[in-house]
Parts: structure tokens; sequence; C-alpha cells
């Protein structure tokens, strides 16, 4: 749902009554658009460039977090690492059909949803992005420079660029956000921007480029420690794998009561945290304590539980390193599985495109 510039997720009709209302009083005089939300869906950006006769894409990059993050704030995978070959033809015919319907002079954004094998589109926009300069730097192309080449005339033949790069190396864009500058702010992702940065890690495996990523954008994935898990009913299948990985990598998890009855009956060690207000030692203490090294905590709903709310910000205030979504926590273990494998190495942007040109 969007009124004016917010955006909000209704989950039933008593949100979205409540929001209609409160888009009235902010700005009555603009519509209000209703889409349909499709949930957990892999969120796809696609980035093309043309000059009215050929097209050539720039980078697909697979969102890390489900559909319903936006796009600014979502850390994305150039090239994709989950999608199939069958998803990502329909992506480019998709994409290229367009195009050329668009007769496109430039770039282009187009944004897709992928969920049970379909693929949606979300939006198309005939004009530059976010994504492009990020992109320009993993396949080693100026994107905008041709683009504005090709705008005054020029050939992409003529300029050298006809065929898409499918990089042989993974370049991850992660966001950054002011968080710690607002303390109590709740650090869930969703429809509105909150990012003010962006960075990029990028090595020969997905791993290693994602904990590239986080290291660059603050957090500082733990070797290892205690590891804190509380997740939504819908996310515990998913959890017990995550859980089984950082068991196996040394770690000691601890749950709250329903997540860890879930990891307990799946044969985990793990031990049971009280809620909040029903005794001490809580989750709280041990952040404080420092006896706490990672959080993984997805929101259990529309209106998250105050205990939950109270964890994520806490995490704000010990620089604790923190996922929300059940795919960045599985990043995240895979990340961690690959630093502690091998130590992270240094090459500059010009090796990786060096290599790619033999």
């Amino acid at each position: 749902v969007l009124g004016g510039r917010a955006m909000e997720i209704a989950y039933d009709d008593e949100a979205l009554e409540k929001f209609i209302k409160e888009a009235a009083e902010v700005s009555g005089e603009h519509p209000v658009l209703i889409d349909k939300f499709l949930e957990d869906a892999i969120e796809v950006d696609v980035d093309l460039i043309g000059d009215g006769q050929t097209f050539v894409i720039g980078g697909i990059l697979e969102h890390i977090e489900y559909a319903g993050v936006h796009s600014g704030d979502a850390a994305m995978s150039l090239p994709t690492y989950t999608l199939s070959q069958g998803i990502l033809q329909k992506i480019r015919q998709a994409t290229y059909e367009m195009a050329k319907e668009l007769s496109l002079v430039g770039l282009m954004n187009i944004q897709y949803a992928v969920k049970d094998d379909k693929v949606y589109i979300l939006e198309v926009n005939p004009r530059a992005s976010r994504t492009v300069p990020f992109v320009s730097k993993v396949i080693g192309v100026p994107l905008a420079e041709l683009a504005t080449k090709v705008l005054l005339g020029g050939k992409l033949k003529d300029l050298g660029f006809i065929k898409e790069i499918i990089p042989e190396y993974v370049a991850i864009k992660e966001s950054v956000f002011p968080f710690n500058r607002f303390p109590g702010v709740d650090v869930i992702l969703g429809p509105e921007m909150k990012s003010t940065g962006e960075v990029m890690g990028i090595d020969k495996d997905f791993g290693r480029a994602y904990i590239k990523s986080q290291l660059a954008a603050g957090q500082k994935l733990p070797r290892k420690g205690n590891v804190f898990v509380s997740v939504r009913d819908r996310d515990k299948r998913q959890v017990i794998f995550i859980a089984k990985k950082l068991a196996d990598l040394g770690f000691n998890i601890y749950a709250s009561t329903g997540t860890a009855d879930v990891l307990d009956k799946s044969g985990i060690k793990v031990k049971v945290l009280p809620k909040i207000a029903e005794g001490r030692p809580n989750i709280l203490d041990l952040m404080k304590d420092g006896k706490i090294q990672l959080v993984m905590n997805t929101p259990s709903g529309r209106i998250p539980r105050q205990d939950e709310v109270k964890i994520r910000s806490h995490v704000i205030l010990y620089n604790i390193p923190y996922t929300t979504s059940i795919s960045a926590a599985q990043a995240t273990v895979n990340g961690i599985e690959a630093l502690l494998k091998k130590d992270l190495g240094v090459k500059s942007l010009q090796s990786y495109h060096k290599r790619r040109k033999r």
C-alpha cells in the first residue's frame, strides 16, 4: 500500500483501514495505490543498456532478502546464486522483449519477483538505477558512460559492448544503515528505504564475498561463541538447518522457548532463555555481559512482540551482529563457514577484470 511517500504492508483488513486513514490525514489529495504483495518471493533487479537496435543486459542481481524489502536496502548478489537457468532464461527473454518493444535508447532497470517458478514483473523504469555503479564495478564496463554515448547517437557495437558479462567470481552489494545513531530504533527492514550508503564484497565464492560485504558494512561476524536464535513459526523448519550448521561449526545455541523446542526435537543442543519479563538471566542480560556474539531474529508478524523489539534495539546498543530474515541468516552462516575454512584475501577490482578478459 502506497500513500504519498509512505509505504506499508497490510496483512489484514484492520491494518489496511488504519493505514488508509493515516494516509488520508497526511496527504488527502493524493491517491493511495494498492498492490498485491507476494510473500516470500525472490526479488531480482536487471540493468540493461540499448541503442534502439542492440540491447545488452549489464547484470542480473538476486536479492538476498525476500521481496518486500526496499531495493535500496536489500543485499544483492551478482551473479545470481539460487535461481535456475530456466528462470534466468525467462527473465532474459522478458527483459529483451520489453527493451525491443520500447526501442530503448540508454539504460533501463526492471524489477522482477520469482515465486513458485513464476516470474512477475514489478517495475519497468527506462532510466538508470542505483545499481548501475555497482554492476559497472563488477563487470568492468562503465555503463553510465556508454549510455551517455548511446544517447548522443553512438552504437553499442562500435563501443564494444554487445554481450552480457557473467562474472566467474561473486560480488555482493550490502547496504549501510544509520541505526547506531538512533538508539532504540527497530532494525527490521521493509518497503521504506532506510539505508544511507552501500558497500561491496567480492571473492571467488558466495560465502567469502558475503562475509567481506558484512565486514565492510560494520557487521563483524564471529568465528566462535554464542548465537541467540528466535524466529517466527513459518521460519522454524528452515532455521533447523541453519542452527545445525552453526553447532557443527562450534557455536553454542541459545533460543527462545518456541524455537528451542523445535531445535531440541531435531537433536540440536540448545539452551532455553526465558522471556524478558519472566526470569533472569535473559537474552538482554547476556547481551549486556558480552556473552552473545550473533543474534538471528525474524519478526513474528505485522505488530512485533515487545521482546523482539527490545532484542533488536539492543543489538545496536551493544554492537552485536544480527540478521532479521532467514535468507540473510543462511547467507551469514555460509559466510562464517567460509571464514573459518580459509582466511580472506584481498585483490584489486582490476585483477578480477583482467582475469575475465583473458
